[in-house]
C-alpha cells in the first residue's frame, strides 16, 4: 500500500530480522535500522506511526515511549500483558491525544464483518445469548503456550488474555453493550510432567522412546508443516536441512519435551459473562480443538457459523429463523486465498482500515481504537481474577 505508508525504520536485536523489513521498504535510500527499541526511541521520534510487534511484557514501556514522541500506534494485542499496565498506556494516550489501533484483526474478517452485519439487520431479532468456542489446536498449544513465548503467565500473559482477548472483543463487539459480571474456570492438564510417556527426557532430542509415536515430538519441526510453525522462532527454518534444524533443537526451547517445560498457563478454560440488558454469554477456550465457531441466540433465530459448521455443512454461516417448516439460511463469505490473506483475512483488512482510522477527523470513528479494545482485556483480566479466585467478578461499566 505504498500509496497510504512508507517504511522508514526498523528496530530489532536480530539484523536478519531488520533486513526484510528493509526488504519491503522499497529500497528507500534513507530508511534507519536500530538494534533495539530503545536506540530507536533514543534518536527522537522515528515515524508518525510505530508498529509495536514486541512481547508482551514490553508493551507498556514501548507504547508510552513513541506516545511521547509524538507517535500514533498499530499495538499488538494484548495492549500489556498486567491490568495496571494496561491502565497506564490507556491514561498516556488520553494525556497525549494520541491514537492507538490494537490489533484486533478478527474485526476486519470478512466472516465475522458478516455476522455482525447479520446481527445489526435483526437477522435474529433481539439478541438472548451466545457460546463462542475457540479451539487453539494442539500443535498450536505445544508450541506457543507449552515451549514458547507464552508458556508462562508471569513473563506473559495469562492464557485467556494472550491468546483469547481476540474473542473478548468479539463478544463485546458482535453483542454491542458492555460486560458487567463473569465467572470462569479452567486448568493446566494435559501438559504435565504426570501424562509424559515413560522414559521421556527433559528434551526430545536426548532420545526418547516414545518418538514415533508422540504428536508433540519436536523433530517433527523438519516436517512441511513444522517447518512453518518453526519459521515463527527459527529465521532458517525454510531452508535449513534437517540436521541443521536438530542441532538448533537441541539447545532452543522448542527442542523440549511438551510434558516437562516449565509451563504454567491454562490449556482448557471457560467463562460464563453476563451482559447489559441480561443478554448471557459463554466460551470456551480448549488446546483440544481447531478452529473457532460460535452460536448467538435471538428472538427470531439463531446464527451459527464457524470451523464446525464450514467442515460438515460446507457453508460458513446457517441462519435459522423460529417458526415451524423454516428452511435454513446457509451462507458462503467468500474470503480471500491469495497474496497475505492471514486471519482469515483480517490481516490486510486492519491495514486497509489503519490509514483511515489514524487520518479520520474524529478519533471516536476509529474501528478498533484502544478505547474500544479496553473492554475485551478488562474481560480477559476478570476473567482469569475469577479463575483464580473461584468468585464472580463484577465489572464497572
Amino acid at each position: 500500500m505504498p500509496d497510504q505508508f512508507s517504511l522508514v525504520a526498523a528496530a530489532d536485536p536480530v539484523a536478519a530480522r531488520v533486513d526484510v523489513i528493509r526488504g519491503h521498504a522499497g529500497g528507500q535510500a534513507d530508511f534507519r535500522t536500530y538494534p533495539s527499541a530503545e536506540a530507536m526511541f533514543a534518536a527522537g521520534k522515528p515515524a508518525d506511526v510505530v508498529v509495536i510487534a514486541t512481547q508482551d511484557a514490553q508493551h507498556r514501556a514501548h507504547a508510552i515511549q513513541a506516545m511521547e514522541l509524538g507517535c500514533d500506534l498499530l499495538l499488538e494485542k494484548p495492549i500489556a500483558h498486567r491490568l495496571d499496565d494496561t491502565l497506564a498506556v490507556r491514561d498516556a494516550a488520553r494525556r497525549l491525544g494520541r491514537r492507538v489501533v490494537v490489533c484486533h484483526v478478527l474485526r476486519y474478517t470478512p466472516f465475522y464483518a458478516r455476522v455482525q452485519a447479520l446481527l445489526r439487520s435483526g437477522a435474529i431479532g433481539e439478541i438472548v445469548s451466545a457460546n463462542f468456542i475457540e479451539g487453539v489446536q494442539p500443535w498450536h498449544q505445544a508450541h506457543s503456550f507449552v515451549r514458547g513465548h507464552w508458556s508462562v503467565a508471569a513473563t506473559s500473559s495469562p492464557m485467556i488474555l494472550a491468546k483469547s482477548c481476540h474473542d473478548m472483543d468479539l463478544l463485546a463487539w458482535l453483542l454491542d453493550r458492555p460486560c458487567e459480571a463473569i465467572s470462569s474456570h479452567g486448568a493446566l492438564t494435559h501438559f504435565t510432567a504426570a501424562q509424559a510417556p515413560d522414559g521421556a527426557p527433559p528434551r526430545c532430542t536426548d532420545g526418547c522412546p516414545a518418538a514415533a509415536t508422540c504428536r508433540y515430538d519436536a523433530h517433527l519441526y523438519a516436517k512441511p508443516e513444522g517447518r512453518r510453525w518453526l519459521a515463527m522462532v527459527f529465521d532458517r527454518a525454510k531452508e535449513a536441512s534437517d540436521a541443521e534444524i536438530f542441532d538448533w533443537l537441541r539447545t532452543s526451547r522448542w527442542g523440549r519435551c511438551a510434558y516437562r517445560c516449565d509451563n504454567d498457563v491454562v490449556d482448557h478454560q471457560v467463562i460464563a459473562a453476563r451482559f447489559a440488558g441480561a443478554v448471557t454469554a459463554t466460551f470456551t477456550m480448549t488446546a483440544f480443538d481447531e478452529g473457532r465457531h460460535l452460536e448467538i441466540f435471538g428472538t427470531e433465530g439463531v446464527l451459527r457459523g464457524g470451523a464446525f459448521v464450514k467442515k460438515q455443512l460446507g457453508y460458513d454461516l446457517v441462519l435459522t429463523r423460529h417458526g415451524w417448516q423454516q428452511e435454513p439460511e446457509k451462507i458462503s463469505v467468500e474470503t480471500p486465498t491469495q497474496g497475505y490473506a492471514g486471519h482469515g483475512g483480517g490481516d490486510h483488512g486492519l491495514m486497509h482500515t489503519l490509514h483511515a482510522d489514524l487520518t479520520c477527523p474524529d478519533p471516536t470513528a476509529m474501528r478498533s481504537s484502544l478505547e474500544v479494545s479496553m473492554q475485551s482485556h478488562l474481560m480477559a483480566f476478570a476473567a482469569e481474577e475469577s479463575r483464580r479466585s473461584g468468585q464472580t467478578v463484577t465489572l464497572a461499566v
